[in-house]
């Protein structure tokens, strides 16, 4: 099975951190946080791995090339435009072809959830995507009726809504995103004309009409450390390192 890990931010929440260096080279315990997303996939059974790069492109790819990770790792090269999420999967694609779902995975999540349940999960279903949600606070929240599909998006804080199934959305069930997917090779043929989009906006859109389901991730550890506050808490637990 492959997967993608989108390595490409400007990692601007991490201000001084990113200064001379792209996220995904900022190091936790010794290990960038690339070489930590890309062990944690290699211990779930992902075979190939691409990396997009835009941000001090130039270290992220001679990083790449000059460690030897386990398994292959390929580079989608983003260095003259940064594609938004959505876009970037759009130019990787053709190096995640193959009948297998393809893990989607973002650079600054530390977590031991056992994403080999979500890939089962996700092959038992009908979706062309499936998105790893957490009952947490933030200030975006993805809403999924009774039987999981998602039907909406919203922003709690300035009240901005997006609606894909009007009629289960009032009651919709709202959970925040943990960076993690799973799509389905078909999904590829539902891309946007343009070639700058953003995952959320494009599933929003899909979810009119196809099944986009969540799964709801209960695991005891999730952490984004895109932000200063929790990059210098995961640097200071030292337990978390037992966990990966």
């Amino acid at each position: 099975m492959k997967a993608m890990i989108f390595a490409a931010g400007l990692g601007s929440r991490l201000k001084e951190e990113t200064q001379n260096k792209p996220k995904a080279l900022v190091e936790i315990g010794g290990k960038t946080l690339l070489q930590h997303a890309i062990e944690k996939l290699k211990k779930e059974g992902i075979s190939e791995i691409v990396v997009n790069v835009h941000h001090f492109a130039d270290l992220m790819i001679n990083y790449i090339e000059s460690n030897d990770f386990g398994l292959p790792v390929t580079i989608s090269d983003e260095t003259h435009e940064l594609l938004e999420t959505g876009g970037g999967l759009k130019k990787a694609a053709p190096l995640l072809t193959g009948n297998e779902p393809v893990l989607l995975y973002n650079t600054d999540i530390l977590t031991n959830l056992n994403i080999q349940k979500v890939t089962e999960n996700h092959k038992k279903s009908d979706a062309l995507a499936t998105l790893v949600v957490r009952k947490r606070k933030t200030q975006r929240y993805f809403k999924f009726d009774q039987n999981q599909r998602l039907v909406g998006w919203i922003n709690k804080e300035t009240g901005e809504t997006k609606i894909s199934l009007p009629q289960n959305f009032e009651k919709a069930r709202e959970m925040a995103f943990s960076g993690i997917h799973v799509i389905s090779p078909e999904i590829f043929n539902y891309f946007p004309r343009h070639q700058r989009f953003s995952m959320t906006t494009w599933y929003l859109q899909l979810a009119k009409n196809y099944s986009i389901k969540g799964f709801f991730d209960t695991s005891d550890f999730w952490m984004d450390v895109g932000k200063p506050e929790q990059l210098n808490e995961a640097r200071k637990n030292s337990i978390l390192f037992d966990l990966f």
